[in-house]
């Protein structure tokens, strides 16, 4: 068998597999060349830890109401024949406020006086009367004694004396039922007058004068007065609120036209019953105003803010830079926060917060968090005033959108593709 001569390898297919590798080289690097270039960038919405005031609280719509009012009717009926005040007259208790036509009252008042004269006359009689009797009975009393008289006699005077001595009895009853009388037609004829029960202003007048009013079914009401100087805030608060609320909590309230001017109060009463109002639970919450300046007006509306909590100049942080402890963040790195030991007796809640460090990227922090509303939240410990806090990221495609105009939000708020890291609900 004869042998093959070798043939000799031609240099271009020796440098193939070096040629194979270096491109394989070059495709990866080119891959994660283009896979950085599109990995979208995040860009951290941060914004500082400041120092201010926080307040926790249930607000509710109302309106004003005097504490302190009356409605002034009338116990009699009659022709109204004179109103001396007008409504926002300042009126103190015992002042003449109307009078009502007291004809009829005088002639009843009249008839009752003549009356009593009358029976006044005739018990003068029967007293008479009565000691004529006793006499005749003494006398036919002796003769008996000397037996010159007949004892039918001597029954017959002491009869005559026992009913002049009842006549006596039935005329003073009339007697009192006639001053009974008289003392109710007076009264009736003072109800004619009508005088202030108290002091205050008159808000209102029903009545009008030369009209007749009936007080035979019901009191005819003729004006209101009220005491402005304390007044009535009227809330409703739902039912998600309410229990919330606690009877001496400090509440505070605007009105449309006073600007920017509070008024406080302290909640005095929570009514048991709700008025459900489209399907809707509301309570009535009640509280007090001091209106010494006589700003405050009946049923005015009033937009009130009941304090559940509140801190004064203490550091605060947005909420949208809080997370709960065992979220998911964003760390430059991956894996699992951890969360914070909570140490038992310590004030505050556990949260984290993302602190911007100086080289730009966030560190997680622990903080506790007092008193919190929608806005912010007071910083017990963990930050100080001035630190970078995040409160959302958006992503390089996001700025280039059109919705963003292919730039960052001018306002600094939360725009399209913001997620934010978190917060209270």
């Amino acid at each position: 068998m004869t042998d093959r001569p070798t043939t000799p390898r031609s240099p271009a297919r020796r440098r193939w597999p070096y040629v194979l590798a270096a491109l394989v080289l070059a495709g990866g690097a080119g891959w994660w060349f283009l896979g950085r270039e599109s990995a979208p960038a995040v860009t951290y919405l941060t914004a500082e830890a400041g120092r201010g005031d926080i307040e926790d609280t249930v607000s509710a719509l109302g309106n004003l109401q005097p504490r302190d009012y009356v409605d002034v009717g009338t116990q009699v009926s009659g022709q109204l024949r004179q109103i001396h005040v007008e409504i926002g007259d300042h009126v103190t208790q015992g002042q003449l406020l109307a009078e009502i036509d007291p004809t009829v009252y005088q002639s009843r008042v009249a008839a009752d006086e003549a009356q009593l004269l009358a029976l006044k006359a005739q018990l003068a009689d029967r007293e008479a009367q009565a000691v004529l009797a006793t006499q005749q009975r003494d006398r036919q009393r002796r003769l008996w004694a000397q037996k010159a008289t007949t004892e039918e006699a001597l029954q017959s005077a002491e009869a005559g004396l026992k009913s002049a001595n009842a006549q006596i009895d039935q005329i003073k009853a009339q007697i009192l039922q006639t001053e009974s009388t008289l003392k109710g037609d007076q009264a009736n004829l003072g109800y004619t007058k009508i005088y202030a029960p108290m002091t205050g202003t008159v808000t209102s007048i029903t009545a009008r004068r030369g009209q007749t009013l009936n007080a035979n079914q019901s009191a005819p009401i003729i004006l209101q007065i009220a005491d402005l100087s304390v007044m009535t805030v009227e809330t409703q608060v739902s039912e998600a609120d309410v229990s919330r609320l606690k009877v001496g909590m400090k509440a505070y309230f605007t009105t449309l036209g006073g600007g920017a001017k509070r008024w406080t109060g302290t909640l005095k009463q929570v009514l048991p019953t709700p008025e459900v109002v489209n399907n809707v639970v509301l309570y009535n919450a009640l509280f007090d105003a001091d209106n010494a300046d006589g700003q405050l007006m009946t049923q005015m509306s009033a937009q009130v803010f009941f304090v559940i909590a509140e801190a004064r100049d203490v550091i605060t942080v947005p909420v949208a830079a809080l997370k709960p402890p065992g979220q998911r963040q964003r760390l430059g790195q991956q894996g699992e926060a951890r969360p914070p030991e909570d140490a038992p007796g310590k004030p505050g809640k556990p949260y984290r917060v993302q602190v911007m460090g100086e080289d730009g990227v966030p560190v997680d922090r622990r903080v506790r968090v007092g008193v919190a509303n929608r806005l912010s939240g007071e910083v017990l410990d963990g930050l100080q005033p001035g630190e970078a806090v995040v409160i959302g990221e958006r992503s390089a495609a996001a700025q280039r959108s059109p919705a963003n105009g292919g730039g960052a939000n001018p306002l600094g708020g939360l725009g399209a593709g913001t997620r934010p890291p978190g917060g209270f609900r």
